[in-house]
């Protein structure tokens, strides 16, 4: 005979198995047979430019093919920072750069004008996706128990398009954006609302990892409490990355292996 117990359902949290135990109790008080388990996500948010893809210089040459088409402006770029930044970022430093006002109408414009000449551009021979991407990105998908999406300084229609130019974009339902603040460090709570909206799953930082492949990846990371893996694939080496502390380095992602063996590491206890 079954004890007096409660109706309803009982959630029951394992940690070190790493996930949910969901038991439902009948109005008998005894437990029907089909109490099930939910398997705790592990959440992966991705960087793009040097981390899934180089566009081998697109993006800047779209901004160059904007700057002289909106405004008449053949000027260089070259002293302003773009690794790791924003879109927006980029655009606001340009517009004060040439003394451009940094009207909402002048931001919407420049867009305009980078997002056209951004297809042409990514049309160039050194425009790639880096080593172990896809099979990392193909495997993520495949596993139950993990969720990706885009933590990127693109703005969204930018990231669309160089993404779906490799045939990656059917990989990420949702992300954060430039569209979502200039500051990149403001992204990870919107990836993080995103991300449950979609999954209907509540991701604890230890269970988010930020990969990205410059000093504000990893700072953005922090922000919100995330595990990092820095990646040397852009401007930054694997030297410059450590000093920052991240939660892991890799020269690159072309071991998937020793990416998933990073990526299933127990958390850090807080020092």
């Amino acid at each position: 005979m079954c004890p007096a117990v409660r109706s309803g359902s009982f959630i029951f949290i394992i940690p070190p198995l790493g996930f949910i135990f969901l038991l439902s109790v009948s109005p008998t008080g005894c437990r029907p047979p089909d109490a099930a388990i939910f398997h705790v996500k592990t959440l992966l948010l991705w960087d793009i430019d040097g981390t899934l893809i180089s566009s081998g210089g697109a993006g800047m040459q779209a901004l160059h093919r904007a700057l002289t088409g909106v405004f008449g402006i053949a000027g260089s770029l070259d002293d302003i920072e773009f690794s790791g930044r924003t879109d927006r970022w980029i655009i606001r430093r340009t517009l004060e750069k040439y003394s451009l006002p940094a009207t909402p109408e002048n931001f919407d414009r420049y867009l305009a004008g980078y997002l056209a000449a951004l297809p042409a551009q990514l049309s160039n021979p050194h425009a790639r996706v880096l080593p172990g991407v896809r099979e990392i990105l193909a495997e993520a998908a495949a596993r139950p128990d993990c969720a990706q999406g885009l933590l990127t300084g693109n703005v969204a229609r930018g990231a669309e398009v160089k993404l779906g130019f490799h045939g990656l974009w059917s990989f990420f339902p949702f992300g954060a954006f430039a569209d979502d603040s200039e500051l990149r460090n403001d992204l990870g709570p919107h990836a993080l609302r995103r991300a449950h909206a979609h999954h209907g799953v509540e991701f604890p930082p230890e269970r988010v990892w930020i990969i990205g492949d410059t000093p504000h990846d990893i700072a953005c990371g922090k922000v919100i409490g995330a595990r990092t893996l820095a990646v040397a694939t852009g401007n930054h080496p694997v030297a410059e990355l450590r000093a920052l502390a991240p939660d892991a380095v890799l020269a690159d992602l072309a071991d998937p292996v020793a990416f998933w063996q990073i990526i299933n590491s127990p958390a850090r206890p807080p020092s």
